[in-house]
């Protein structure tokens, strides 16, 4: 990057053009962000030496502007919020593709999904493939670091009899293994019962949130004698448009499954803004729960949490002033809300405009859990340890995704996009966060050097099996 993008990405970034746009409007959202200040890390913080507890949330399908301290219009998500003023918003914070399984496994490896065979699904729909039980992940290096290991809620990353948590490093697991299933029946994708614990089922036939929320909160509850980590995966907004209490729908839609209809849980003639909103708010509560027994139990302090989404918003979800949503490259599709906290170390009411996605979190959590990658298996993402702690600079870098038939590439603030058209683009994102301004014919060594990193990139991961 040269010092003129390196000067342009810090202001554009830390100048919070984006946030703003997305909040200028909003009463609520306006006073969020008038209350943040630039990312700062204080130095003078540092209460306690120990390693932190990990509380890891991931929505499902929530878009960037979901939340109203991320301008949401209509939906209220007042614990969420107070998480953002008690630690650190990020603007520019990236799921590590546009897809359920993908993102996942870079979260849980650290590296970019196109390494493994698992990660070329996008996302998995069957029992071919899965995270291979001996490629290092998140958890298991933290837990051979000594740390106690769970995941509640959707895995996503491979079926028994082959692939679950308690074989990738996870403790515990209690939760469901597709990628959506209906929130009270617990039936997947292909009508199977998918609620399990361990490798077992479970049976349970409440509101799936609910169920969820308490599992998590018994875990955080408990008397641990070691740090621990818990990836908690709502299933929460995505598919089908189900709220708590609508038995009703939920009854239609599991009349739909076991007459055959294999699209049911898609759900492409229900829903709507109305519930959708329901959801993320429900959503919004669940993790409010988990975060005051976090509170009760005398571990908050000590404990980071991360809240994020798996990827970009679905069909009802609120993006602007992004453009594309769940499945795309665009910036909607892949940019997602991510709040910070841990109050041992860092300052809340702050805002982040540095650009960092999901393999940058496997980093940063194991360097601050103490555990090393493996050196065969070496990481795609960068600790933000420094950032957070010290006052250091990110490095100059470049964040990379590539599903099929798209293809993306963000340095400072440009990022070379090539969609299904086959054209290639290339945006300034500093002054056009919704990518409607193609720089390309103005910018033509710039979108040269872009397309060469990417595919250098590129050459070095698994080819997709043929269609």
């Amino acid at each position: 990057m040269s010092p003129h993008d390196r000067t342009l990405s810090r202001r554009a970034l830390g100048g919070a053009a984006l946030a703003g746009a997305a909040t200028a409007a909003l009463g609520e959202g306006t006073a969020h962000a008038a209350a943040e200040r630039p990312f700062r890390a204080a130095r003078s913080l540092g209460r306690g030496a120990r390693r932190p507890n990990i509380l890891f949330v991931l929505g499902d399908d929530l878009g960037w502007a979901d939340l109203s301290s991320y301008g949401s219009p209509h939906i209220r998500t007042p614990h969420l919020d107070r998480l953002a003023r008690q630690g650190v918003r990020f603007t520019d914070a990236y799921s590590g593709s546009a897809t359920c399984s993908p993102t996942r496994f870079s979260l849980y490896t650290g590296r970019y999904p196109g390494r493994t065979k698992g990660g070329l699904a996008e996302p998995i729909a069957d029992r071919s493939v899965g995270l291979d039980p001996t490629h290092p992940t998140l958890a298991s290096l933290l837990r051979g670091a000594g740390y106690a290991t769970a995941l509640i809620g959707k895995w996503h990353c491979g079926y028994l009899p082959d692939y679950s948590p308690t074989r990738s490093g996870w403790d515990e697991f209690f939760g469901n293994f597709g990628g959506a299933l209906e929130y009270y029946s617990k039936l997947g994708l292909g009508g199977e019962y998918d609620l399990y614990e361990g490798d077992a089922e479970y049976r349970d036939l409440r509101y799936y949130t609910r169920i969820l929320t308490e599992r998590a909160v018994e875990y955080v509850g408990r008397d641990h004698d070691r740090p621990w980590l818990l990836n908690l995966n709502f299933t929460t907004p995505h598919w089908p448009w189900i709220a708590d209490g609508d038995t009703a729908t939920s009854a239609e839609v599991v009349r739909r499954i076991k007459a055959g209809d294999g699209g049911a849980l898609w759900h492409q003639d229900g829903g709507s803004l109305a519930t959708y909103k329901k959801m993320v708010e429900d959503l919004d509560r669940s993790v409010g729960r988990v975060l005051d027994a976090l509170r009760r139990s005398g571990q908050e302090d000590d404990t980071l949490v991360v809240f994020a989404s798996d990827n970009g918003g679905e069909r009802f979800s609120y993006t602007w002033p992004l453009s594309g949503n769940k499945a795309s490259l665009l910036e909607g599709g892949i940019r997602v809300p991510t709040v910070l906290r841990w109050p041992a170390r860092i300052e809340g009411g702050q805002v982040s405009h540095e650009p960092v996605f999901s393999p940058d979190w496997t980093a940063t959590l194991l360097e601050l859990g103490g555990a090393r990658p493996h050196p065969a298996h070496p990481l795609d993402g960068h600790s933000l340890a420094g950032y957070l702690l010290r006052g250091a600079e990110l490095p100059e870098r470049d964040l990379f995704w590539r599903v099929r038939g798209e293809r993306a590439l963000r340095r400072g603030p440009w990022k070379y996009y090539r969609g299904k058209s086959g054209r290639d683009q290339l945006f300034d994102l500093s002054a056009d966060q919704r990518e409607q301004a193609d720089r390309a014919p103005f910018e033509q060594a710039r979108l040269a050097g872009l397309r060469a990193a990417w595919e250098r990139v590129d050459a070095t991961l698994l080819p997709y099996p043929a269609a």
